[in-house]
């Protein structure tokens, strides 16, 4: 008879970090607003000769970095899906069944959350704007936006997302294994601050639409692992795992 393994008890979660880290991030970007940051930084990417950002024609920026980059994300999260499926049937995903419904769940909410806050916070994107060559005037996040035939769908940032998204990979591989699942989130990391630094180039979001994203996928994950994986022991089974004899 093979032995499958089975699910790990849940290692602590320090809330005041996992949930502290973004609560500040937040608070320093709202705060950020009162700010020129944005647009300063939008700058560095913005040429005024040629009255364009610098990537907004790139090929390796648009097809490679943006468009294949997002195909490869969207298949692993085909797989994703295929081998939750599969755990329902087969023996030896049986035992990965949450961990695997959990990543489904983290890839789906971080991805689908961004075009209904699109829609509804309407901001314009750097290359609509009249500082960059368009004809849109900007406003900052928290406050009403201009009268526009053409509302902006720029925040918070979707390509980011695409990346960040995979700090899902972080919290399902963390009981099982640590030191894996510190690398994925180090990868997450910089492949969400990639794109987000690509479409910057481009003149498609602002540095604050990507932290915003990177803040939002985040919290996601770690709700969803939260209400999915993380089930820390009662002091009961505690006390027999301590001590099974007297128990």
């Amino acid at each position: 008879m093979v032995s499958t393994p089975s699910r790990p008890a849940p290692r602590p979660l320090n809330f005041w970090v996992c949930l502290g880290v973004p609560a500040v991030a937040a608070i320093i970007l709202v705060l950020l607003e009162l700010t020129s940051l944005d647009i300063d930084l939008a700058r560095l990417f913005y040429d005024p000769v040629a009255g364009e950002f610098i990537g907004r024609h790139s090929y390796f920026l648009e097809d490679i970095l943006h468009d294949r980059a997002k195909q490869v994300v969207i298949a692993f999260s085909v797989f994703a899906i295929l081998g939750y499926i599969a755990s329902f049937f087969m023996t030896k995903l049986k035992p990965f069944k949450r961990e695997l419904g959990c990543l489904v769940l983290s890839l789906g909410l971080a991805t689908s959350f961004v075009t209904p806050m699109k829609a509804v916070t309407a901001v314009q994107c750097p290359w609509s704007l009249e500082q960059f060559g368009g004809h849109e005037t900007y406003s900052e996040l928290l406050s009403p936006r201009p009268h526009t035939d053409k509302p902006g769908r720029c925040w918070p940032g979707g390509h980011a997302a695409t990346g960040f998204t995979l700090f899902a990979l972080f919290f399902v591989l963390r009981d099982r294994r640590p030191r894996m699942a510190r690398a994925a989130l180090v990868f997450a990391f910089a492949l969400g601050s990639v794109f987000s630094i690509g479409r910057m180039m481009q003149g498609a979001h602002f540095f604050s639409h990507n932290v915003w994203t990177a803040v939002f996928c985040w919290l996601i994950c770690l709700g969803s692992y939260y209400y999915v994986l993380y089930r820390p022991m009662m002091k009961t089974e505690r006390a027999i795992k301590a001590d099974p004899v007297s128990a």
